[in-house]
């Protein structure tokens, strides 16, 4: 007998149908024996549709007021899978993610838990019922408000309760079987991981891998849950994410993708110092997340340089406009946005003991005639900027040149959107 946490995407529980599937799956897991919380999103293009709707009634909702809103997508899956289990003989009670003590900061939008403390959760499973949490949700105790917690924050809502109920594992679910070596959308020949560590899906997860987001990849790996990432729509052996990588890890864990940034570049800063410093001191304070950052060498007997960075491409006409306005006290001569780029990056442990890595990548692109604009590494990553429209290309090249690609029908998508 395990106690265990489930996460269900919209895509698993897109409609009726779907709900009394999974409902299915979950008293299934309880009949074994074991123990079960459940953490579900809302149902389909739900959140979506909320944020549509928003925006016919002013171009400017305020952000209380849209996490009220959105919160409302979660509490209907919530309630209908909760009344599915029912159906089955099987008692279930759910909650919202107040009542399920999830406490945040009082961030709107993008809030991040601080606490959970889900007294009624435990008191539901002693009980031997179901619970069910609404997740990507949380209150700011302090207003009391509603928060919610952004992007797959119910990935997160689940780990987060996980941990907080010593969970003996956490199964999150999606249309994917796993994670692969590449996005099957664009490599139908990514090959499944049975096994990966915290350190290489968070940075995969970081470079656009979009099976988990890395707040969810970072909670599980601070209080050590186990995340077992599957699909809804099968019955097949997910990928295992642990703090121990496999044995005989391979150099290369995957390629991972994000074709949602864009490129920022100063042409002709002052080479000085304390240039680069008011430059991302602006960009911080405009509360955007850089990614990627190139300096020139300074141009011979000008004293000056470039710099570009990358930036989530829905930020750039914030951060842009931020440094418009600092562009006399930089000093800088114009100024460049680009949101024709794409990221590609190489993620593997085992890159940092094996030389030839990069050249290898390069030698890829080259060969698919593909251009190089930006590079960063880490010690288990290497990152390149192309132009977006090379960049599925580019996935395909440096997958089949690291001998990723698999030689089954492994790489199956259910839903059609990875989450």
């Amino acid at each position: 007998m395990a106690l265990i946490v489930q996460k269900y995407g919209g895509s698993s529980v897109a409609d009726a149908a779907s709900v009394q599937r999974v409902a299915a799956r979950i008293v299934a897991t309880k009949r074994a024996g074991h123990d079960v919380c459940v953490v579900v999103s809302a149902m389909g293009d739900t959140t979506d549709d909320l944020i549509d709707l928003a925006q016919q009634i002013t171009c400017d909702p305020p952000q209380r007021e849209m996490d009220i809103l959105l919160t409302a997508g979660e509490r209907i899956s919530m309630s209908l899978l909760a009344m599915a289990i029912d159906a089955l003989g099987v008692q279930a009670r759910s909650f919202t993610g107040q009542q399920a003590g999830v406490i945040t900061d009082a961030v709107y939008g993008r809030a991040r838990i601080i606490d959970v403390t889900p007294s009624r959760i435990a008191e539901t499973l002693d009980a031997g019922q179901v619970a069910i949490v609404a997740g990507f949700q949380g209150v700011n105790t302090e207003a009391n408000d509603v928060t919610t917690l952004g992007r797959g924050g119910s990935d997160t809502t689940a780990v987060a309760l996980a941990a907080a109920l010593r969970a003996d594992v956490c199964e999150i679910y999606s249309d994917v079987d796993g994670v692969f070596t590449a996005d099957p959308r664009i490599v139908p020949t990514a090959r499944k991981l049975k096994q990966i560590g915290y350190e290489a899906v968070l940075e995969m997860a970081a470079s656009g891998a979009k099976v988990l987001i890395p707040r969810c990849v970072e909670y599980a790996r601070r209080f050590d849950v186990p995340v077992h990432v599957r699909s809804s729509f099968s019955d097949l052996d997910g990928t295992l994410v642990t703090k121990e990588d496999p044995m005989e890890e391979p150099i290369i864990a995957g390629v991972a993708h994000d074709s949602s940034q864009a490129k920022v570049t100063l042409v002709d800063v002052p080479d000085v110092p304390g240039k680069a410093a008011r430059i991302f001191e602006v960009v911080a304070g405009a509360g955007v997340n850089i990614d990627m950052i190139v300096q020139n060498v300074s141009a011979s007997g000008t004293g000056r340089t470039d710099v570009s960075f990358t930036l989530p491409a829905v930020d750039g006409k914030t951060a842009t406009g931020a440094l418009e306005a600092v562009r006399d006290e930089v000093g800088y001569s114009r100024l460049q946005y680009d949101d024709t780029i794409g990221k590609l990056s190489l993620v593997g442990a085992g890159m940092k003991s094996h030389p030839g890595v990069s050249a290898k990548l390069f030698h890829a692109l080259s060969d698919a005639g593909i251009n190089i604009e930006m590079i960063s590494t880490s010690e288990i990553r290497l990152s390149v900027v192309t132009g977006a429209g090379d960049l599925p290309a580019a996935v395909r090249a440096v997958h089949t040149a690291f001998g990723l690609d698999s030689d089954q029908d492994e790489a199956v998508v259910y839903g059609g959107t990875g989450r």
